[in-house]
């Protein structure tokens, strides 16, 4: 069977082809899958509404109350901005799932973009956090106060500037096609640029997680050293904020790897589908999460989120919010972080 013929995205099709002792034959999924179908257009629908209101929340706090020259805090809020990214997408997938694609050649291209920018731009934040956590931790960082601005907007450029270049190739092979169906889907045109995207989601998936483990242990080993309360702290909140990254796309980057390979059984490709379509769901309600985490783990960002309330309360204290700390005596990025 020729890599041409394959399904060309798990759940988009009704019925798919798949190879069976070098016979081409046809699986029918059955009528139960317009179940799931119809429950992810209610599930992008409220996870874009719950990002929209948390991610503003969390960018509201940080420019009303926080140090914005501390690396840390311009992380966040590129991580905030990544995640608007990949959620202002949803709405265009929840139409898709039950219309299919609606809405033309050029915001077929420009969806797709924008989901892989906000889903790369995420990916490559977080390694740059823990890669800055780990430099707080083992070395002393006073020199870097009066160069902090400075870094932290060349390397937000540099990230997002890189997400934008990854994504090049899928906007050139990305195109409006029917589906097995006759539904109108948006997709790669080829399925060999199909395997080339999956292949390259995952090479740096696993280089990030590689990156993240490799800091997240030396961290560690000098933390299992000294009693820093607010060392501990941060490191924390980070390691749960990556940990929920990884936990909610590694099984989407892992069943997507499998689809490039040929299904062996109708069974197979059912099961490997339903496992595909329920992963999916959780990757991409992870663009919700990080508020979540921070009110969670976050003691200052608690503190922050309590003392908004009392100030929005027509009952709440008038007094005006004290400024953020920006003086030099007392900066230290690692010390006026959201956390």
């Amino acid at each position: 069977m020729d890599d041409e013929n394959y399904p060309l995205e798990p759940f988009d099709n009704y019925s798919y082809e798949y190879s069976l002792n070098e016979t081409s034959n046809v699986c029918e999924m059955g009528d139960y899958f317009l179940f799931y179908i119809h429950l992810a257009t209610v599930l992008y629908t409220l996870v874009f509404l719950f990002s929209l209101l948390g991610n503003c929340l969390v960018l509201w706090i940080l420019f009303k109350y926080e140090n914005l020259t501390s690396l840390t805090n311009v992380f966040i809020i590129d991580l905030c901005v990544s995640d608007l990214v990949f959620s202002c997408m949803l709405p265009f997938w929840a139409v898709e799932q039950s219309f299919g694609w609606v809405f033309g050649e050029f915001l077929c291209r420009a969806s797709n973009a924008v989901f892989s920018v906000g889903y790369y731009s995420g990916v490559f934040f977080l390694s740059a956090l823990t890669a800055l956590r780990y430099v707080s931790v083992v070395s002393p960082l006073s020199t870097l106060p009066s160069q902090t601005r400075r870094c932290g907007l060349l390397l937000s450029l540099l990230i997002w500037a890189g997400s934008v270049l990854i994504v090049v190739p899928e906007v050139i092979h990305t195109t409006v096609q029917e589906n097995l169906e006759g539904h109108k889907i948006c997709d790669f045109a080829e399925w060999k640029w199909k395997k080339v995207d999956i292949y390259q989601r995952n090479v740096l998936f696993l280089l990030s997680f590689g990156v993240i483990l490799f800091c997240y242990f030396k961290i560690l080993i000098i933390l299992l050293r000294t009693r820093s309360r607010r060392k501990h702290r941060t490191v924390k909140l980070i390691l749960i904020i990556v940990l929920a990254f990884f936990l909610c796309w590694a099984p989407y980057n892992i069943l997507s790897f499998l689809f490039t390979f040929p299904s062996p059984t109708c069974q197979y490709l059912k099961d490997t589908s339903l496992a595909f379509y329920i992963s999916r769901q959780i990757a991409f309600s992870h663009c919700c999460l990080n508020p979540v985490l921070y009110v969670l783990v976050g003691v200052k960002f608690k503190r922050h989120l309590f003392r908004l309330c009392s100030q929005c309360s027509p009952h709440g204290s008038t007094q005006v919010s004290s400024p953020r700390i920006c003086s030099q005596d007392k900066f230290h990025y690692q010390d006026v972080s959201v956390y």
